[in-house]
């Protein structure tokens, strides 16, 4: 990986570098666990569909999108479930009188990538593989943060792949995050798992 790929990584001491990464990941993840609080799902629900929600609206702190796809004055950040919604009220909830750099949240949904207004980020729910597949070719045309939790969603050209059980686990394709001028903050790629970087996996915890 490249020096400005990750350079707090070279900057920080090695004697220290674990201990903090753990208390970086630690405050990053309560950070994004934040708007979670406030979600009282039915009883259906579990916790990891109310952990994604959080992630989602997070994501607008730790990813700059270019212009003009950054929200202007009176532009929201746009949040869509594409294909069957697995969030209920959870979404709605999790940004609920909230804000990120003054701007609001809308979630929307749609069936088909067709039907999707101009969105920031978009969490890919479709199971079926030919959807998804197609999905994601659509998208990473576009300046959007793709988001997914299906296991070959980075190799399909999705942005983002957390995976959530006993812990919260994150992929970054940074190759595709570059090909499409979205910035991703370097807290952000420290606390994920793996990173996708000049078409090679690295190993980040």
């Amino acid at each position: 990986m490249k020096h400005a790929d990750l350079a707090c990584f070279d900057a920080t001491p090695r004697l220290n570098r674990r201990s903090r990464r753990r208390l970086g990941i630690a405050a990053l993840l309560l950070g994004m666990l934040v708007p979670a609080v406030n979600a009282d799902p039915t009883p259906g629900q579990s916790s990891a569909i109310r952990v994604k929600a959080a992630f989602l609206r997070n994501f607008a702190r730790y990813v700059t999108w270019p212009e003009p796809a950054s929200p202007s004055v009176d532009r929201p950040w746009c949040i869509a479930v594409l294909g069957p919604d697995p969030f209920g009220e959870v979404l709605e909830t999790s940004v609920k009188d909230r804000s990120e750099q003054g701007h609001a949240f809308e979630i929307v949904r749609a069936e088909r990538t067709v039907d999707l207004p101009i969105c920031h980020i978009v969490f890919v729910a479709y199971t079926d593989i030919a959807l998804r597949h197609a999905a994601l070719a659509e998208l990473k045309r576009k300046p959007v943060l793709t988001v997914g939790d299906a296991e070959d969603f980075i190799a399909d050209g999705g942005v983002i792949r957390f995976k959530v059980d006993e812990r919260v686990g994150m992929t970054i394709n940074l190759d595709q995050a570059r090909a499409v001028s979205l910035t991703i903050q370097t807290k952000l790629l420290e606390v994920s798992n793996e990173i996708l970087i000049n078409g090679n996996f690295r190993r980040v915890r």
